[in-house]
């Protein structure tokens, strides 16, 4: 398996990082690495995607938009009480 981390970016405090895995079977895996904080006090947190695809950019799309959205989601929902 050979792993590749795409280009990573911004959503408000999270730094979204997408990471592409090329399985034995020559399909792609998809997972999403999401980190906030700094020092002692990071937070980080792994998405794994259960489907499996045709082509790296397929992949790469899918932990774009499911990153994106849960940055997105988590972001809105802690500044709701703001």
């Amino acid at each position: 398996m050979k792993t590749i981390q795409e280009n990573t970016f911004t959503v408000g405090k999270f730094l979204v990082s997408p990471i592409i895995t090329r399985t034995d079977s020559g399909r792609f895996a998809a997972s999403v690495s999401i980190r906030s904080g700094r020092g002692s006090a990071t937070h980080h947190r792994v998405l794994r995607f259960v489907p499996r695809f045709d082509s790296r950019d397929s992949a790469q799309r899918y932990a774009v938009d499911h990153g994106l959205a849960w940055a997105q989601r988590t972001s809105f929902t802690s500044t709701e009480g703001l």
